[in-house]
């Protein structure tokens, strides 16, 4: 069987064929022997190794400017008639909207947890309209939430809700997302002096208070 090495791994790493070229010929010979030996191993792990770099340098590069465009408070409720209400949860007191839709146990638990809290003043699941824009994708945080004013020192925090935080099990792409996320809140918080926002991933609302205690102290 024949493989296009080229082809897959600029396929698979969004590259050109002539830069996925340039990239093998740095590979050591002894290395690249390992492609006749077992073809489709050779292009995944290749595949795999390229795209972290690029994922490592699409991050050390990103810079993003200020500007002034603001969202629409119908931002929560526009497209949203397709949504399962099914997933709705009971009837909140601390959310933008009685109910929310939650696409999984974790949100619905960090949901429940956030409107029994009384640090928080209001939160709200981000609507999918809600997009960061970075090189590999618009990305989209689960949650923006607001503090009881002296309670902490960051009055707003927008959370990314994983059921996991080992690396292994996020997909590169995302985890980019997150490490683009990252530096956009760090140019918010810059530029903002007052009500600075802070930006995390969190598997869950304890994890969530033991980094705002961190930021606090």
């Amino acid at each position: 069987m024949k493989y296009d090495l080229l082809g897959k791994i600029a396929e698979n790493t969004e590259l050109t064929r002539k830069t996925a070229a340039e990239v093998l010929t740095g590979v050591a010979a002894s290395v690249f022997g390992q492609f006749r030996e077992n073809p489709e191993h050779f292009i995944s792990e290749a595949s795999r190794i390229i795209a972290e770099q690029k994922a490592t340098m699409v991050i050390e590069r990103l810079a993003y400017d200020g500007l002034s465009e603001r969202y629409d408070v119908d931002i929560f409720t526009a497209n949203q008639t397709g949504q399962d209400f099914s997933k709705a949860s009971a009837k909140l007191k601390n959310h933008v909207y009685d109910y929310v839709v939650t696409d999984s146990d974790i949100e619905r638990r960090f949901a429940d947890e956030l409107d029994a809290s009384s640090e928080v003043v209001v939160y709200a699941k981000l609507p999918r309209g809600f997009l960061i824009p970075t090189p590999v994708g618009d990305y989209n945080p689960d949650w923006a939430i607001s503090f009881r004013e002296g309670s902490v020192k960051h009055i707003y925090f927008v959370a990314e809700t994983k059921g996991t935080m080992s690396s292994m099990k996020l997909r590169e792409i995302e985890n980019t997302k997150i490490e683009c996320a990252r530096k956009f809140f760090d140019e918010i918080g810059r530029r903002v002096t007052e009500d600075r926002v802070k930006y995390d991933v969190v598997t869950s609302y304890e994890k969530l208070m033991d980094i705002i205690g961190r930021v606090a102290a």
